[in-house]
């Protein structure tokens, strides 16, 4: 019986936030990354006003949101995740063993293209490695079928003959972020009952029933347990139909395994995944008016892939043209090109041409003279199967020399950046711990030295990155060597086919820069040592950090401190994932808005302390850690000088400034320098550094009779004011103990030499 519906008018993404409310998931372990993390934060702003009461996770990176994600499951638990491309391949490990494990859940994959280069547009190259992890995969080819396949999945995944985790594959971008006319059910109890209850065999939960998952499982037994879920996928292929018809007498609505269109008679077909078959469906209906014989087929089951249904369609096709958003370079065709041939070829009487291209790489717009092309291809292969390539690309340029982008500022010398601006001194007298002095030019002449970062850059108005590395690299003499995390100093720097970087510029994943850092590190030193390059070349090796990046990137970054590796690590901390949409960082301060931690009923902003990573730095024994802000005079160069010195002649140094952002901060622009001196006059952001494991305040408000409560901070932005509202009186009163807190320890520590 169909049930009643409310016609609403959204994206992909919101849509799968309203199958979230309805089905009321327990739990949902999530790492923001474009274009997947709305559908986190929709559903943690649902949470803030008590429409759901799922427990959201913030985890430190796609690896340990796929982790928690796997230990809620074992708990009986319904569990949702969402994510995309690299942070998809960041948590791939732990997908064959939530598959192989038999614990179902749902993750929605959100595509986007695999860097590197990074790009964070839509192809299919994510989804390509999803195809070995033992999930089911549903592919949503618009926004109401992600509404639709999220509530399915439940419900496929959790059938006794099947017990699977179910991935919800949407376009990034054409998808995700697409606003479309759809339909949701009004009461959401239509949506429970459809799914039913959770009934699960065990529980780790369960005291009394104590049960043994992921145990230590070798030859013979691991066969047979891959058997198991090789008959599970062949289960979830029956029972995927008997769900798909209880939807569609539920909603009107209908997702077949395979999904034909205008085949009846078709001698030839495009075979397409989501977005881009619905692209298709018009210039096939144009095509058939004039008398061409085409259709399209597009799965709506990917895993497991529907071989005979596509055996059925094509019994009378000639040609299909396989359509792809990913390649497999060096095999001719991308995984679906050869699991389609595979599956016709395994018919006998099969005697299709098929054809592979690969198609809107990085985002590239498919659009329907695409469509029209591969209609005609298709059709040519038929009347002359030899003239027409098996396998090619759509809208590729060949590149060439004329097409390389003039350099617009001149390299930068050697003399330019060693004028002697700053000068280290070692005091021995005062012993093997005694604090490097500095001596800083007059800011007047450090403004000779030329900026390493080109003014042409896209940054918001009002972000002090730029402003606070260009303070910082007053500090440094010589060449720099500079490796950038993602986030939005490197994002705004490197659209391609330009570069604000005047020095030599490295990129690589977001968790891995310092090891990436350290690896280039080891190798200048050790072709120094063999004379392959000249003893007298210098290079300081930076590695710039920043939303968000000591989140995902710590654990790296401590095992480059334990290897004490002769670089620079500097965060800027802008106190949010700023270049992802302003997500919450563990450095965000406590009870401040973001868009995965919202004020509401339920909700005061962010609920955890900022994580305090110089503290952590300081506790690896490295030789030096440094905070700064960009405003108290020339602190931040002389530090940068030490940095310097440490890096080249001792080890591994980390710094911490923090940085003005009034997107994040919901300030003005002109109150940017102030709001980061009110940072240090409250003790929030102390500034302060540690020589060999001996601290000293670098500036103390106290005696300088400059110390101000919490709220003369918070009151400057608008993500934290509400704090000093009567009604979280409460919570400005635990971060204030806890501010006032750290302080007193740092006090202490600066007075005492042993701590």
């Amino acid at each position: 019986m169909k049930a009643e519906q409310l016609d609403r008018f959204m994206t992909g993404n919101e849509l799968a936030a309203e199958a979230a409310k309805a089905i009321q998931f327990h739990f949902m372990g999530y790492y923001p990354i474009t274009p997947s993390t709305e559908i986190a934060q929709i559903i943690d702003r649902m949470k803030a006003k008590g429409e759901v009461s799922t427990v959201l996770l913030p985890a430190d990176g796609e690896h340990g949101a796929a982790g928690a994600c796997f230990g809620a499951t074992t708990g009986g638990a319904r569990v949702l995740n969402a994510t995309s491309a690299n942070g998809f391949l960041y948590s791939l490990e732990q997908l064959p063993v939530q598959a192989g494990s038999r614990l179902p859940m749902v993750l929605n994959l959100v595509t986007r293209s695999v860097s590197g280069p990074l790009d964070i547009r839509c192809d299919h190259s994510d989804l390509m490695y999803a195809l070995q992890t033992g999930w089911i995969i549903l592919m949503a080819s618009t926004p109401q079928a992600v509404y639709d396949m999220n509530i399915m999945a439940v419900k496929l995944g959790e059938h006794p003959e099947v017990r699977l985790p179910v991935m919800v594959v949407s376009d990034g971008f054409f998808t995700s972020h697409q606003r479309q006319s759809a339909k949701i059910f009004k009461d959401a109890k239509v949506v429970q009952d459809f799914i039913g209850e959770r009934k699960d065999t065990f529980s780790t939960l369960n005291p009394r029933q104590p049960v043994t998952v992921g145990p230590y499982m070798n030859d013979p037994d691991l066969i047979n347990n891959k058997f198991q879920l090789h008959q599970a996928h062949e289960a979830a292929a029956q029972v995927y139909k008997q769900i798909a018809a209880e939807f569609e007498d539920l909603s009107g609505r209908s997702y077949p395994a395979l999904e034909t269109y205008q085949m009846e008679d078709a001698t030839a077909a495009l075979f397409l995944l989501n977005s881009a078959a619905e692209t298709s469906k018009d210039v096939i209906d144009q095509a058939r008016v004039d008398g061409k014989k085409v259709g399209v087929l597009r799965p709506n089951l990917l895993r497991p892939f529907p071989a005979e249904d596509l055996k059925v369609a094509t019994q009378k096709v000639s040609s299909v043209l396989i359509g792809e958003r990913s390649d497999t370079p060096g095999s001719a065709g991308g995984p679906l090109s050869h699991e389609v041939r595979a599956t016709l070829l395994a018919d006998p009487s099969c005697k299709v041409i098929t054809l592979s291209r690969i198609y809107g790489l990085g985002g590239k717009d498919f659009r329907e003279e695409g469509a029209a092309l591969f209609i005609e291809e298709a059709l040519s292969a038929i009347a002359s199967p030899r003239s027409v390539p098996s396998f090619g690309f759509l809208g590729t340029e060949a590149g060439s020399k004329k097409n390389l982008p003039p350099q617009v500022l001149p390299p930068l010398s050697r003399e330019e950046m060693s004028q002697g601006l700053t000068q280290v001194e070692v005091v021995k007298s005062e012993g093997k711990n005694s604090p490097l002095k500095v001596t800083v030019a007059d800011p007047s002449l450090l403004v000779a030295r030329p900026k390493r970062i080109a003014p042409g850059h896209g940054a918001c108005p009002g972000c002090g990155i730029f402003s606070g590395l260009d303070q910082f690299f007053k500090g440094i003499e010589g060449d720099v060597v500079v490796l950038y995390h993602t986030g939005c100093a490197m994002v705004v720097t490197t659209d391609y086919p330009f570069s604000a970087h005047r020095v030599t510029y490295l990129h690589n994943l977001f968790q891995n820069g310092a090891p990436t850092l350290s690896g280039l590190v080891e190798v200048f030193y050790e072709k120094k040592r063999r004379g392959e390059i000249a003893i007298g070349e210098d290079i300081t090796f930076v590695m710039i950090t920043g939303d968000g990046g000591m989140d995902i990137g710590m654990g790296p970054t401590i095992g480059t401190a334990l290897r004490n590796h002769k670089m620079i690590i500097l965060e800027y901390d802008n106190q949010g994932y700023m270049n992802t949409g302003g997500q919450l960082s563990y450095t965000t301060p406590f009870g401040k808005e973001t868009v995965t931690s919202h004020i509401g009923k339920t909700s005061f902003g962010k609920s955890f302390h900022h994580k305090d990573t110089v503290a952590i730095m300081a506790a690896t024994g490295i030789s030096y850690v440094f905070t700064a802000i960009e405003s108290y005079g020339t602190d931040l160069v002389a530090k940068a000088a030490k940095a310097q010195w440490y890096a080249k002649n001792e080890g591994l140094v980390f710094g911490k400034i923090l940085i003005s952002c009034p997107l994040n901060w919901a300030s003005e622009e002109k109150y940017g320098q102030e709001i980061l001196q009110k940072a240090a006059d409250s003790c929030f952001f102390p500034l302060y550094e540690v020589e060999h494991g001996l601290t000293r305040l670098s500036y103390d408000p106290e005696k300088e009779g400059r110390k101000i409560p919490l709220k003369a901070w918070l009151e400057m932005m608008g993500k934290s004011k509400h704090l000093l509202k009567p009604e979280y009186s409460e919570a400005l009163e635990a971060f204030q103990q806890e501010v006032d807190r750290r302080w007193s320890r740092l006090k202490a520590r600066s007075e005492h030499p042993l701590l």
